[in-house]
């Protein structure tokens, strides 16, 4: 590899350290030697990290000239995006440990995806979690792969994770982020909400973060195959997003992908609603005059 910590002097962002990086590394091949890379500009040692407090750490110095990166044993795709947010701490100068010389991440610091007002430390867990996704899925050889991909479904996110070696949570991220239809993945655990990626152009979806999956949802239906995606299947839009009575209800889908352990994504489409005729909008607007009104 010819990159050098040279190529990154005065990169001050996840996305412009993924930039930079890229540039130096135009055949960077898939999945991304991520160990080999932190070798390259500076990380000494990556070494297992022995407690069920913290999913990774970095040990390294004031000038940052050199590091250790620790990262706790477990699956080969999480291993590697805490590899990924630990080297992101290394490379951004401005990311200042809690304890001298050294960074400690709990698993919720890997999850992290907004940081409140003001808090700086939320704010670097949040941009290392960028860099990581970044570095992990580049986004050029992302889209390239997504291309092939047509009607959303839960089985390209399956093979995004293998394919970049990531987690399946990464991949559905990166899935619903760069997927062109209005979709979200709700990640569910032991029967509830416990996060949720929505595309730009997709509604909020009414039920919170641990709230139960609702009682409607293809979730609690006819038992699922653990580890292969259900079909898709219309559902009732309001079980999972605010519909307008006055309106035209849109086509809402859903497909399941369940594990053995209670983890499970619930991939969601919303179908655009067609748009009313001049016709069709005279008669409903006359209708609900004359329901608010009160005259037949």
């Amino acid at each position: 590899m010819p990159i050098s910590r040279r190529d990154l002097v005065d990169a001050g962002s996840p996305e412009v350290l993924v930039k930079r990086i890229l540039q130096a590394e135009p055949n960077l091949p898939v999945p991304v030697p991520i160990e080999d890379l932190c070798a390259q500009l500076g990380i000494l040692r990556i070494e297992n990290l022995d407690t069920d407090e913290f999913e990774g750490g970095l040990v390294t110095d004031a000038r940052r000239s050199e590091g250790t990166i620790l990262a706790r044993l477990g699956g080969e795709p999480r291993r590697r995006f805490t590899i990924a947010h630990e080297l992101a701490h290394f490379l951004m100068v401005r990311h200042v440990p809690d304890q001298p010389d050294r960074f400690l991440c709990k698993s919720s610091d890997l999850l992290r995806l907004t940081a409140k007002a003001g808090d700086q430390r939320q704010r670097r867990e949040v941009e290392a979690n960028r860099f990581a996704s970044l570095m992990l899925m580049p986004p050029h050889q992302l889209r390239s792969a997504m291309a092939a991909f047509r009607e959303p479904d839960l089985q390209h996110v399956l093979v995004l994770a293998r394919d970049f070696a990531v987690g399946k949570e990464a991949a559905a991220r990166a899935y619903v982020q760069y997927h062109p239809e209005k979709i979200a993945i709700v990640v569910a655990g032991n029967s509830r909400v416990q996060r949720c990626y929505r595309s730009l152009n997709f509604p909020a979806i009414i039920a919170a973060v641990g709230d139960p999956v609702p009682t409607g949802s293809l979730y609690h239906g006819s038992p699922h195959r653990p580890n292969i995606a259900s079909d898709i299947a219309a559902c009732s839009s309001d079980l999972w997003i605010d519909v307008n009575r006055d309106l035209h209800a849109p086509a809402l889908y859903e497909q399941v992908y369940r594990q053995p352990s209670s983890f499970a994504m619930i991939l969601l489409r919303l179908e655009a609603v067609p748009e009313e005729s001049a016709e069709e909008r005279r008669l409903n607007e006359g209708w609900r005059h004359r329901f608010h009104s009160g005259r037949r």
